[in-house]
């Protein structure tokens, strides 16, 4: 909550006819000046991606100054960067366009500076305040994600974290009811558009019970969570989250091996009464690779060669991009992908083919396939089920550094050149497609659209379809948008459902 603003160094400006020039001289982009904030970003990594901006033509500065014409930054939080620069370069930024780290990537890819879109900006959410504005606090906060826009930038991440904490542990203790109360404050949080510094400011937000709101004046007060400290140091929660960090391995079996007096990865393995199944024996072997988060360059990766091998399998096959990396995240724990054909059925043999093609690639470890139990006269489906029955398959593959922008997330001093990444594929119907798309996005956002459809609309959404119980009849779509028109809902694109 509390940050330290950064004093640039002082140093000799150079000459602007030298200021950034590539190294070889070639600029392509004379009206564009890029200056990469070296705050959150690190050094190392500024001056990569400096010499790689250079390399393809891009003039970047060393030093914040007028002729800047776009500021890039990377994990930073808005209000802080805001801040920062405001301390920096007073009165120099109306001209500048603040962005965050995806127009630069963005950029990078396409090989020349592409347009600002909404996405890219990093908005300055403390203009109201100093305009003399009303307080954000006091704008209507609905209990719904799916009303909310929540971009990712978290300006109450010291309570967020601690509540992910604690829902954790009720996940453990099979507590559901507190476990989706965390969530849902956590989520709430999220979405606000400024830092929560005091608990009055707190009175009008909704999903915040009684807990949540003693462990966020434990924050405020003291900077810390004491009883998020206690259940960290705790055996059975330290135990329990190791366990479940392998791929496979769910709370009840982590529980049964925190129960036979297992305290080890080396335990587990020594142990000959416990018959690991096939996907945890290979959440083991590449626990190291797996257990690492995914960067977006490794997911850009991914997603060059999952769409290589469904073009040359159905040239006129649809591949999208979903989960988090959908959603504009810069790190993931795996990779989501939506495949299918623009002819009724035809996608039905589509994962198993594509399977067949990695193995062929030689990229495939691991391989999970589940066929298609969708059956329209099944729904509509009153229980909630977490898994929907479309087509579907668990992947580890085998990511080569040299297809990575940037390089691989692996330890240093690993000198494989490769790591195992997970993916995970899903095959709906083209008539279905819009309904995936919009589940597979993932986060609270989709849960909270279920529960909003149920609650405020009497209908029914999930991964399949959309009914309506008042006309009983199941709504046609086509896009998303047909489903946020559906359910009389202004349409949130995905990087604003951060929940």
């Amino acid at each position: 909550m509390f940050h330290t603003s950064i004093v640039p160094q002082v140093r000799k400006r150079p000459r602007p006819a030298e200021a950034g020039v590539p190294g070889n001289g070639e600029v392509k982009f004379k009206d564009v000046r890029l200056y990469l904030v070296e705050r959150k970003m690190g050094r190392s990594r500024r001056n990569f991606l400096t010499q790689l901006a250079r390399s393809k033509g891009f003039i970047v500065e060393d030093v914040l100054s007028d002729n800047v014409t776009h500021v890039v930054s990377e994990n930073s939080h808005a209000w802080s960067l805001w801040e920062w620069l405001k301390d920096v370069a007073p009165g120099n930024l109306a001209h500048m366009n603040v962005l965050d780290i995806s127009w630069f990537t963005d950029s990078m890819r396409e090989r020349r500076p592409v347009a600002v879109e909404t996405r890219h900006l990093i908005e300055d959410s403390l203009a109201e305040e100093d305009s003399g504005g009303e307080p954000a606090a006091l704008t209507a906060v609905s209990q719904y994600a799916c009303k909310r826009r929540t971009t990712i930038d978290n300006y109450n991440k010291i309570f967020t974290d601690a509540f992910e904490v604690l829902a954790e542990r009720c996940e453990f203790n099979q507590m559901e009811g507190r476990c989706l109360g965390f969530r849902r404050a956590a989520s709430m949080l999220k979405s606000l558009t400024w830092p929560v510094r005091c608990l009055e400011a707190t009175l009008s937000l909704p999903c915040l019970g009684d807990h949540a709101k003693a462990v966020m004046d434990e924050i405020l007060q003291y900077g810390r969570s004491f009883e998020v400290e206690r259940l960290q140091s705790d055996e059975r929660y330290q135990m329990l989250k190791l366990f479940t960090s392998v791929f496979g391995v769910g709370p009840k079996t982590a529980e049964k091996w925190y129960r036979l007096g297992l305290r080890s990865f080396g335990d587990v393995m020594a142990d000959h009464t416990i018959q690991l199944n096939r996907m945890q024996q290979n959440g083991f072997l590449h626990h190291g690779d797996i257990s690492r988060a995914v960067s977006r360059a490794e997911a850009q990766a991914l997603t060059d060669l999952i769409d290589g091998a469904v073009h040359t399998i159905a040239p006129r096959a649809a591949v999208a991009l979903t989960g988090g990396f959908r959603r504009g995240k810069e790190f993931g724990h795996d990779v989501d992908f939506i495949v299918t054909t623009p002819e009724l059925g035809k996608e039905e043999n589509l994962l198993p083919s594509i399977i067949s093609r990695l193995s062929h690639q030689g990229i495939l470890l691991y391989s999970d396939y589940h066929a298609s139990t969708f059956d329209m006269s099944k729904l509509p489906s009153v229980k909630f089920e977490a898994m929907d029955h479309f087509a579907k398959c668990f992947l580890i593959l085998r990511l080569e550094g040299s297809r990575v922008e940037g390089g691989l997330q692996i330890d240093e001093g690993d000198s494989r050149g490769w790591r195992a990444v997970r993916v995970d594929l899903v095959s709906p119907p083209i008539d279905r497609y819009a309904f995936a798309l919009l589940g597979w996005s993932g986060s609270r956002f989709e849960r909270d659209l279920r529960r909003f459809a149920r609650a405020e609309r009497r209908m029914l959404l999930d991964n399949h379809a959309l009914y309506d119980k008042t006309k009983k009849e199941f709504l046609a779509a086509t896009t998303e948008k047909d489903i946020f028109a559906h359910l009389g809902l202004e349409y949130i694109e995905p990087w604003q459902r951060n929940a």
